[in-house]
């Protein structure tokens, strides 16, 4: 199989999309005052994100379903195409790269349309802000890196010791991964491992006029990017020799 350009960006922003409109959709659900599901906890939250990268991995099929620049780093420091018929060239990794920002964007914009009479609604800013992106239960941003780094390190060893890509694993294997790492992993963090989960949201939570949302938390915007890219190049760089005695 080989894709143009185009087919790669419209495949991984659309999957992209999928995945962050269903995962940040459980969020608000589960956060926002008025929602049926408030209160619905942290198994909820987990088991939905898994779902939602069950659905993201088929939507994304013919393009490997990366749905997140760790997978794409992760591929591509460990020598592996980044799906049947595609290389890991600069311009292929940065094409990912854009649709996964992009779709994200657009799925997090997709979710305050959904759920714009709760976002209306008087509630704590940082509820609010949670729907879009994560923030650690306690800060300290170099234990938070080495969590997001953890959690990430985990996903990327699973797919590159597979030899495949998350699409190849099959999309319920990949979902059923998630859910682990967010029931074993998650708490100190909200377990981002994902740079376009935390940053496209993100910026979608800056620009949307929503009432009372106060700030968008840069100062810890950049632990989300930088501990899953860590996670994915230690990966990349240690699984394939360890996957290769066996």
């Amino acid at each position: 199989m080989s894709a143009s350009l185009t087919q790669i960006f419209a495949s991984e922003a659309f999957g992209t999309f999928l995945l962050i409109l269903l995962g940040c959709g459980v969020v608000a659900g589960v956060a926002l005052p008025t929602s049926k599901a408030k209160d619905g906890g942290w198994i909820v939250i987990t088991m939905a994100w898994g779902l939602a990268v069950f659905v993201g991995v088929y939507a994304a099929y013919k393009t490997g379903a990366h749905l997140n620049p760790a997978v794409t780093i992760g591929l591509a420091v460990a020598g592996r195409d980044l799906a049947e018929g595609i290389p890991a060239s600069a311009t292929n990794i940065v094409v990912y790269f854009a649709a996964q920002m992009v779709g994200a964007i657009l799925g997090a914009t997709a979710v305050w349309l959904t759920y714009k009479k709760q976002f209306d609604q008087k509630a704590d800013a940082a509820a609010k802000l949670g729907v879009f992106a994560t923030g650690p239960a306690v800060r300290s941003y170099g234990w938070n890196v080495v969590t997001e780094a953890v959690g990430t390190f985990v996903l990327l060893a699973w797919i590159i010791a597979s030899g495949k890509t998350p699409s190849g694993l099959g999309p319920l294997a990949v979902a059923l991964v998630i859910v682990v790492i967010g029931l074993s992993l998650g708490g100190p963090t909200g377990y981002a491992i994902n740079p376009a989960r935390d940053l496209g949201p993100r910026i979608a939570h800056a620009f949307l006029p929503i009432p009372g949302k106060g700030g968008s938390d840069w100062a810890y915007s950049w632990v989300p990017v930088v501990g899953p890219i860590i996670g994915a190049v230690a990966a990349g760089l240690i699984v394939p020799h360890i996957a290769g005695l066996f």
